[in-house]
């Protein structure tokens, strides 16, 4: 009898201490070794609710859709009806149902419907401001509609003031949390949603602070150890990955946060064709767009981690029909888009613009390759048409049209341009009307000024890829092997025998117009880079100079103020494309043609690579003489002290003799 109590008690003791090691661990014992979890997800959707015409992979395809994504669900839900379904954030802001975002509240209400269990917030959700986020999750609340849970823990709000009590108040509403835990196959799954720093750096219209993320999701996993029972941890980043391993977020969260167990990487449109791992954590990415479901199952080991499996990246490409239902519902709000939004410039979504017979750059190499390209040229081109146009060729010619890379979302594929192919590769934004799309602007820069935007583009942008600048109305050349900030050996202006900026593809021969240091020249852009040409001397500390002026010279302290209208409207950057696209000579068959002008590039910005002393030192400007006098300092100052050093040391060997004499 004795032996038998203490065997009960050995048990008990043994079985208590299990459960404290649960607890403690903050892993759930109810999911047993070899426990199976199927998982789905997306990231940076950007309204891409449609599919649409891009290059992928370096083809011409129709691929993405919500309708596509739909499918793929039902068919891995066929195999596993309870299916993972999470996304990385940005759902918004990229395409013509971004303009419903307040209204319709299109995505989420969407992603409902397909069974997304979680998401959380990109920057782009705030590219409206507070109010059009606070309108978007009362609109999506007010549906009654299955909606995913939204998830972000690092909200700052110990600052909070006015605007941001009401931020507070919408996401209350709709019942924002830092964490959620849903059940799969029997597998509690702990999932947390964060904001990353450069996605808040991404986000000028944001008025919420945010904790660091890692610290964040740190303290949010030792919440979820001492109050839930769960057997998996999964991130749901908008914080991305980086080739710079020490601002790769999401790489610093995994090595910071080793329980987790994986993370959902947003933000940086990375597509990892493997994943990320660091100890237990696996690192994802699909890609922007719904171009790609990512798809893998977590398998539990003995040490009660998880394993990922079968990890594959399912492109969303025409062999892939779409779900009628879904379908159907997105018809619904394309009548509610043409009605609200395009009806107001005079379009539709599906109405051609011009027929396209040439292959332009895709949004990477406007990125990644520094040379000129012709969907830059055609943008740039696009903005001086527009704004003379609209101003009846009466009003103060344009100079210039700037693009930096960075504002363009996608590229035009040989075929039939629409509405909805121009409004996706100029997206971005709202104006001073509320209305979505940013407007153009119109700004002084002094020919001085214009030289260092040269020099910013040839120097910087390597840097900072988004910035490279694409331009209507000045041409450069450059060499990439000389000093930084003196790598511009060319630069003037230019215009057409019209005597305008010549908008290119209308032909006719150019002249050529030196640029005069103090003058000034007036410069389209649309209104965020406007607004960012004013930010370089703050970021450069001083050192570069960029000072958008009004005509009498004074400096622009409201950008809004400098916006165009056409028609009593604002002249958005999308509608001044299509208007260009539109104005083209028409084919055969009665409908406008790009021209061959844009088959190719037309000199606007030239790389002159060589490599000889002369042409590597000509024509130094004041960054290069300055540069080269820091040199001969510091090779003057090295040189000093190793004399000193030579004499020291040979006064301590005469020393050392003297001594060794006596």
């Amino acid at each position: 009898m004795k032996k038998r109590r203490w065997a009960a008690r050995v048990f008990g003791a043994l079985t208590v201490l299990c459960i404290l090691a649960g607890i403690y661990s903050g892993r759930s014992m109810a999911a047993e070794t070899g426990s199976h979890v199927s998982i789905l997800f997306t990231h940076d959707m950007h309204s891409h609710i449609n599919s649409f015409q891009t290059v992928y992979k370096g083809e011409d395809v129709n691929i993405g859709g919500f309708a596509r994504i739909q499918s793929i669900i039902n068919r891995q839900r066929e195999k596993d009806p309870e299916t993972l379904l999470v996304d990385g954030g940005d759902f918004s802001m990229g395409s013509l149902f971004q303009t419903v975002y307040e209204t319709q509240a299109s995505e989420l209400r969407l992603m409902g419907a397909m069974g997304y269990d979680a998401t959380t917030l990109g920057n782009h959700e705030f590219d409206f401001r507070s109010k059009g986020l606070e309108n978007m999750l009362y609109t999506a609340a007010g549906s009654g509609e299955e909606l995913p849970s939204l998830l972000v823990c690092n909200v700052d709000w110990t600052a909070a003031g006015e605007e941001q009590e009401e931020i507070r108040t919408a996401f209350e509403a709709y019942g924002v949390k830092d964490y959620v835990i849903v059940e799969k196959n029997g597998v509690r799954i702990a999932l947390i949603g964060v904001f990353g720093e450069d996605a808040l750096a991404c986000a000028p219209t944001c008025a919420l602070s945010f904790q660091n993320p890692a610290e964040a999701v740190a303290g949010t996993v030792k919440e979820i150890r001492e109050k839930e029972d769960v057997d998996m941890l999964v991130c749901l980043s908008h914080c991305g990955t980086n080739e710079d391993k020490k601002k790769s977020e999401d790489e610093i969260i995994a090595q910071k946060v080793p329980e987790l167990d994986l993370i959902i990487s947003g933000h940086s449109h990375t597509t990892l064709e493997e994943p990320l791992v660091y100890g237990d954590t696996y690192i994802v990415s699909a890609g922007e767009y719904g171009k790609a479901v990512g798809s893998f199952s977590m398998v539990k080991e003995e040490d009660g981690r998880w394993r990922l499996e079968d990890y594959e990246l399912i492109p969303t490409t025409e062999e892939i029909p779409g779900d009628e239902e879904i379908e159907e519902k997105i018809a619904a709000f394309e009548e509610t888009i043409d009605k609200d939004y395009l009806s107001l410039f005079g379009y539709t979504a599906d109405q051609v613009l011009a027929y396209n017979p040439y292959r332009f750059s895709t949004v990477w190499d406007l990125e990644q390759q520094h040379t000129e390209h012709n969907l830059g040229n055609l943008i740039a081109d696009a903005y001086i048409y527009a704004v003379e146009t609209a101003e009846g060729y009466d009003g103060i010619p344009v100079d210039m049209a700037v693009v930096p890379s960075g504002t363009v979302r996608d590229t035009y594929v040989p075929g039939d341009i629409t509405v909805e192919d121009v409004y996706n590769s100029f997206s971005l934004g709202i104006g001073k009307d509320g209305i979505p799309g940013y407007p153009l602007v119109s700004v002084y820069l002094t020919g001085k000024e214009l030289k260092m935007a040269a020099e910013i583009d040839a120097s910087i942008s390597d840097f900072m890829k988004t910035a490279r600048l694409y331009m209507s109305g000045m041409n450069m050349t450059y060499n990439p092997n000389r000093l930084v900030l003196n790598k511009v050996t060319d630069v003037y202006l230019t215009r057409g025998d019209n005597g305008l900026a010549l908008p290119g593809g209308a032909g006719g021969s150019r002249e050529r117009i030196e640029l005069e240091d103090d003058k000034l020249y007036r410069v389209v852009a649309d209104l965020y880079s406007g607004q960012m040409l004013s930010t370089v001397t703050d970021m450069s500390y001083g050192i570069l100079s960029l000072e958008p002026k009004n005509a009498d010279g004074t400096p622009v302290t409201d950008f809004e103020d400098c916006i165009i209208y056409d028609g009593g409207m604002e002249l958005k950057a999308w509608a001044g494309i299509a208007k260009y696209i539109a104005a083209f000579e028409t084919n055969a068959d009665g409908i406008a043609e790009v021209p061959e002008y844009y088959a190719g590039s037309q000199g606007r910005k030239n790389v002159e690579d060589a490599k000889d002393l002369g042409s590597l030192m000509k024509n130094p400007n004041k960054y290069a003489v300055m540069i080269v006098a820091v040199l001969i300092l510091a090779v003057a100052i090295l040189a000093a002290l190793l004399i000193v050093i030579i004499k020291l040391v040979k006064r301590a060997a005469a020393n050392g003799k003297r001594n060794r004499k006596g």
